[in-house]
């Protein structure tokens, strides 16, 4: 049975305490026992040990391999180069691992400093993380909880605890036994570590520290999450696999080959010719292995987040653009995310039968409207400071802010009529009442519960006059209190009567009233949530709304939006724990709302959609949402949230709004098409050079490039054309796409039909200029091969901006920066040949122009070929 099931009697004796709290004595075997009230947390790998694990990639490998031969062969230059680029990219991928560990440190920052205990009958202030289970510990206004515990005593205590529920609104408390299971939002005889008091004052017996809090679970949570790699890492690091596997294999025949041809003929100089095997083998390797496609990617992803920033999304860890390109299905908070996170006062009900919305002109109003305001601005502790702060209680404030918008300032009513007395709230009164004088008669104003203030009434004020309250009346109201209530509306009551100051203010005079009205408040949609959810659905993305608010209110909400469709369901977090995992599979999809949900419901239902292979998105801005943030393939903090739920997420918005995430997706699709195009150009480049290798092995021509050109093209040259295909425009289509499945490659598609044709094309311009170069001799047509390649390479960009439209119909002038990136990189070319360069990159003094001109033809008829073929493929679709 669980601490709230049980009255205090019974805990105390349980927990061996008291009402005088623990003996000194007793609490230092209790901390040697349990340790201290802090949370602890799974040790983290060394920045050493991340750093090695960036070696185990099989690309990487293969490059170091590549890197040590060259080392043995004298190439040092080749292999600082190797080594250089794999440097960087593991120090980058370290110090992302690194930011990424920010929750849990501040998940420990919402732990109180201090705590006042009673121990050995006396007072005192003592270090929060010294408390133990069984302390005895007093609350006040302004304090936050320093651990779990059961309610002793309640002066009207009220509790924020939206960092682990999620509800805006603070929670009442009582010291009243709870009969069967509860969510944590309606445990209101409990209160739990890292929630703060906003008004009134108690007293508690610890019933749990450290990890065994609420608070302490969501930090044992966000350890067990896991951090998703995202799908595009998915697939290149099993691409990397597959490609390290096959340059190998490549390598080794190629070397093997050559071993062959050199025992079966008569080698002049064996030596020689082994180190020439092994250069051929290692032109293969480097010519297959894009080294700059990590930092590629890595740029066009922050070219990602640039454009996000703009529509209010900051990205905190990169990958995460490409992961929102490819989001299916979106867990969204309701409070502060689909809603303003302000109640708002919406409807009223008057005895006449008067609803709707007060009119703007208070000179209009009726004596009964007046009246109404008048108790709902008097009677109530809220206020708004100069500089727009909201202080109190969310209701109370909604009613001054109602007030002010029906042009009828709540300054000036309080300045008018002030408070003369005051009966303060009370959780088991329900009720809150104020003595003011209006019209020279002093009255006590009265609002609460409802119900509270239906039972303690005699009369209405009808039309301005005083009448009984007759059973027809009080069913009209009590009808219009459930109709409120079905549409998930808040609703206070409010009454009046005249008070003589004879009379008495205590409990027993909040009877007799003169019923005024009711008034209806709830938490509104964003306006811009509507249209953000109908074009989330023609995009493909099915968004489920997952909130610590009451069942009724999540599904009004869900359907005013249309979030949740006719015959969509909705969940507490007790059902939802009461369906097995086969169930839930099953009920899954048309499940749109979850409510008064816990953490630990919260990642399950994240991993379910997972685990249908979606790629899932989930909004927060609580504590209580950290965990499924971090373990959302894509987590996105609002702004105005916790540290806590910013640290364990990858994106935040910074405006808090549903319809930014759904304009980030836009961007994230786009990046990821832009990607695709870049590692199409990437490839094929790589493919072309590929291609003449072989031919050259084949044949038993001269190797055509060396190690250093093929670097330099690698990792120079095609860098710019790359990086500015990450700059292209989205295409009209993008938001009408079904999401892509998660298990579609990075070829998939058009890709590896732009990459082999492409591929082919620059290989056998490179063969022919290689062939031509031949008749000149060796050197010269290395020297052909390479400026046939990096021509081809660089003029290859135009026909890589799209796989369907040809350079001139995607906008010849519509990316500046591809026209850049080649003007740089003919200039990059023309340094290569320089007198006094040209000798590092293997170009003989007798290069001329008739050479050059032959290599150029070549590389641009193959782009021109390109684009024919494009153009034939797109009309036999």
């Amino acid at each position: 049975m669980s601490f709230y099931q049980q009255d205090e009697e019974k805990i105390l004796k349980d927990l061996t305490s008291s009402i005088d709290g623990l003996q000194n004595s007793e609490v230092k075997k209790r901390q040697e026992k349990d340790g201290f009230n802090e949370l602890k947390t799974k040790t983290t790998d060394s920045a050493l040990k991340l750093f090695l694990g960036t070696f185990k990639d099989a690309m990487v490998i293969v490059l170091l391999i590549v890197a040590v031969i060259q080392m043995a062969l004298g190439d040092v230059m080749e292999s600082l180069i190797i080594f250089a680029v794999l440097m960087v990219n593991s120090i980058v991928s370290v110090v992302q691992t690194k930011k990424a560990e920010g929750s849990l440190d501040a998940l420990k920052q919402l732990s109180a400093p201090l705590a006042k205990v009673v121990r050995n009958g006396v007072k005192e202030v003592i270090p929060a993380r010294e408390i133990v289970v069984g302390d005895i510990v007093l609350l006040d206004a302004g304090d936050y909880v320093p651990a779990d515990g059961r309610l002793l005593e309640s002066g009207s205590l009220r509790v924020d605890e939206g960092m682990l529920t999620g509800e805006s609104v603070p929670v009442e408390k009582d010291t009243k036994t709870i009969e069967g299971e509860v969510p944590l939002g309606d445990r209101f005889n409990m209160v739990y570590s890292g929630s703060m008091v906003v008004y009134g004052r108690g007293l508690f017996v610890v019933t749990g520290t450290a990890n065994n809090t609420e608070i302490g679970k969501v930090a044992s949570l966000l350890d067990s999450a896991s951090n998703k790699a995202t799908p595009l890492q998915v697939k290149l690091d099993a691409f990397s696999k597959k490609l390290g596997v096959g340059i190998l294999v490549l390598c080794v025949l190629i070397f093997a080959i050559q071993a062959v041809r050199i025992y079966l003929g008569e080698p002049k100089d064996l030596t020689t010719e082994i180190i020439h095997a092994f250069m051929f083998a290692v032109a293969v390797a480097v010519a297959a292995i894009p080294e700059a496609l990590q930092s590629i990617v890595t740029i066009v992803l922050s070219v990602g987040t640039n454009k996000m920033a703009k529509k209010h999304a900051i990205i905190r860890k990169l990958p995460a653009v490409e992961t929102l390109g490819s989001t299916s299905v979106i867990c969204t908070d309701k409070t502060g995310t689909l809603t303003q996170n302000k109640m708002t006062v919406v409807d009223y009900y008057l005895p006449n039968g008067q609803t709707g919305d007060f009119n703007a002109d208070p000179t209009s109003w009726s004596i009964s409207e007046n009246r109404l305001i008048e108790i709902a601005v008097l009677c109530n502790d809220s206020g708004i400071s100069e500089e727009g702060q909201e202080i109190g209680d969310p209701t109370e404030v909604a009613l001054i802010a109602y007030s002010n918008k029906l042009n009828l300032p709540y300054q000036n009513l309080r300045s008018k009529f002030p408070r003369e007395d005051e009966l303060p709230f009370d959780s088991d009164r329900k009720l809150m009442s104020t003595i003011h004088t209006i019209d020279n008669e002093r009255v006590l104003l009265t609002k609460g519960g409802p119900d509270v203030v239906f039972n303690r009434c005699t009369s209405v004020l009808l039309d301005g006059e005083v009448v009984p309250l007759t059973d027809e009346l009080l069913t009209r109201f009590s009808t219009q209190n459930e109709e409120f209530s079905n549409r998930a509306l808040r609703v206070l009551a409010y009454a009046y009567k005249p008070f003589s100051k004879d009379n008495t203010l205590d409990a027993d005079a909040e009877h007799d009233l003169i019923l005024v009205g009711i008034t209806a408040m709830i938490d509104p949609p964003r306006e811009a949530v509507y249209a953000a959810i109908d074009e989330a659905n023609k995009a493909g993305i099915h968004t489920v709304m997952i909130t610590g608010d009451h069942k009724t209110t999540a599904k009004a909400i869900g359907r005013e939006i249309g979030l949740m469709a006719e015959d969509d369901i909705a969940l507490t977090g007790q059902e939802l724990d009461a369906l097995s995992d086969d169930e839930l599979d099953a009920k899954l999809e048309k499940i749109s709302v979850y409510a008064r949900v816990s953490p630990e419901n919260k990642i399950r239902i994240v991993r379910a959609w997972q685990k249908k292979g979606n790629i899932t998105a989930m909004t927060g801005d609580g504590v209580n949402d950290a965990p499924a943030l971090k373990q959302a393939d894509i987590g996105i903090a609002m702004g105005s949230g916790t540290d806590v739920a910013k640290d364990a997420a990858a994106m935040v918005l910074t405006d808090d709004n549903f319809v930014s995430i759904i304009s980030a997706v836009e961007v994230g699709r786009n990046v990821f098409d832009n990607i695709k195009k870049a590692i199409a150009y990437l490839f094929a480049g790589n493919l072309g050079a590929i291609i003449a290798i072989i031919a050259a092995l084949v044949m038993d021509w001269v190797n055509p490039f060396t190690a250093l050109q093929l670097l330099f093209i690698n990792l120079v040259n095609d860098s710019l054309p790359a990086i500015a295909l990450g700059m292209e425009k989205a295409e009209p289509d993008v938001m009408d796409r079904k999401p892509r499945d998660v298990n579609e490659g990075i070829f998939a598609g058009d890709t590896l039909k732009s990459v082999l044709y492409r591929g082919i094309l620059i290989g056998i311009a490179v063969i022919i200029s290689q062939y031509i170069g031949l008749s000149y001799s060796n050197e010269m047509s290395i020297a052909m091969a390479f400026t046939t390649l990096i021509l081809a390479r660089t003029l290859q960009t135009f026909a890589a901006r799209s796989n369907t439209q040809t350079a001139f119909g995607a906008g010849f002038f519509s990316n500046k920066y591809v026209l850049l990136a080649v003007g740089v990189c003919s200039v990059l070319y023309a340094f290569t040949v320089l007198p006094g360069v040209r000798e590092i990159f293997s170009i003989p003094a007798n290069f001329g122009w008739d050479q050059w001109l032959v290599a150029a033809g070549l590389a641009l008829g193959a782009v021109i070929l390109m684009e024919i073929t494009k153009i034939i493929t797109n009309k036999l679709k």
